[in-house]
């Protein structure tokens, strides 16, 4: 489980004495036992690379902001605005600046924390956990723990882009079924989302799951002279951005469903050609 950077602080000492051992390519470890517990400090080189830029970008993007704030002839009032509505944009870069607002005058001065951004910089990328776990094996522990990401990222989707809600049922029975839907419409979306990386990477299961929102799956009953009902069970025409996404993902739609025909109050098979 990750553990609070707080706690980075106390052990810090201890960890600067440990060796770094490889988990797998551009990722390692330092491990550290704590009274039958084990402290993983790991550093992604990838990782690192994107949260440094991520905090470049933000921290240039306030610093532009309070250059242009302190050229703005404002009253007090507006300028304490503007400067919350700039620490709401960029939290993180915020608080490697600090910023002394003048009490009488709509004025501010504002430099760079050095000490913070220096600490900041030696934790971008890098991350303490805490396993019972006492193997001393580092890519086994790194394992366990992306396999522990992979999983809340399945219960992510599950409640997220899939929409399924919680469904309290009594029944043994039920609650397997429903486990059992849930768990085929997350296959489902695992092929979606490989399938897109290999075909249209530009794209999510996300964006691709609304655009097909369109496409409904209807049934339409005609009553016949003799009392029964003919039933088509058809999906609405695909519209052209839903023909480009059937082709960038090489599907296509199944043919429509043969109508059926009612019979004493229940449908009958599929009607076929002769």
């Amino acid at each position: 489980m990750g553990t609070p950077k707080g706690r980075l602080s106390k052990l810090e000492n201890e960890l600067l004495q440990k060796p770094w051992h490889e988990a797998r390519s551009g990722v390692e470890v330092k491990l550290l036992a704590q009274k039958g517990e084990m402290y993983v400090f790991a550093q992604s080189h990838e990782r690192i690379a994107k949260e440094r830029g991520m905090r470049k970008r933000q921290l240039k993007r306030l610093w532009a902001r309070l250059k242009r704030l302190s050229q703005m002839k404002l009253t007090r009032e507006q300028l304490l605005m503007k400067l919350g509505a700039a620490r709401e944009k960029t939290p993180a870069a915020w608080r490697l600046i600090d910023i002394r607002v003048d009490e009488r005058a709509p004025t501010f001065a504002y430099r760079l924390r050095k000490d913070k951004l220096r600490q900041v910089r030696s934790r971008e990328g890098r991350y303490l956990l805490r396993t019972n776990l006492t193997a001393s094996d580092p890519a086994e522990l790194w394992r366990y723990y992306i396999q522990l990401v992979q999983v809340e990222e399945a219960f992510k989707n599950l409640k997220g882009d899939l929409a399924l809600r919680p469904v309290f049922h009594q029944n043994e029975q039920r609650i397997e079924a429903h486990i059992f839907v849930s768990f085929l419409a997350y296959c489902v979306h695992v092929t979606l989302h490989h399938r897109l990386r290999q075909h249209a990477p530009g794209l999510t299961p996300r964006a691709v799951l609304e655009k097909f929102q369109t496409l409904t799956m209807l049934d339409a009953w005609f009553p016949t002279p003799d009392g029964r009902w003919l039933v088509f069970a058809r999906y609405t025409q695909p519209e052209k951005e839903h023909k480009l996404l059937l082709a960038a993902l090489k599907l296509t739609l199944p043919p429509q469903a043969p109508p059926r025909i009612t019979a004493h109050g229940k449908l009958a098979a599929p009607l076929t050609a002769m």
